[in-house]
């Protein structure tokens, strides 16, 4: 892949290469979102934004589920440069996290509710 097509955050809390992404661009997160659904791989999708208090909170979170789950792939959208993305998704409140299967909303969580996240992943994995 090409290094423009996301960003790679390193997490620190594991000494393997665990990554959340990020995508700039709609066209690029659209191609990635399509390959990706025809997997049966989960997907947890993190809508964040830079002024979001709560978001930042789950920043460590969301780097630690990426060093534990390396099954899952971890997204992370700001909803200020993705704004139709959003939209599309229909997210109302930050920071949302949605799980995708297969290119479908399988559940999402809704505030800094990492326990709760947590529990969704594990149960969608399995």
């Amino acid at each position: 892949m090409s290094s423009n097509l996301f960003n790679v955050v390193y997490a620190d809390t594991s000494s393997e290469p665990s990554y959340v992404q990020t995508f700039h661009s709609t066209a690029k997160w659209n191609d990635h979102f399509d390959a990706i659904k025809e997997t049966d791989k989960l997907m947890i999708i993190d809508f964040t934004a830079k002024w979001c208090g709560p978001c930042k909170l789950m920043d460590p979170t969301m780097k630690g589920f990426a060093a534990k789950y390396t099954d899952v792939e971890f997204i992370k959208l700001d909803v200020d440069e993705l704004m139709g993305v959003s939209q599309t998704f229909q997210v109302y409140s930050l920071p949302t996290f949605l799980l995708v299967k297969k290119g479908k909303v399988i559940d999402k969580v809704v505030g800094v509710r990492k326990e709760e996240l947590q529990r969704m992943i594990e149960k969608y994995i399995n």
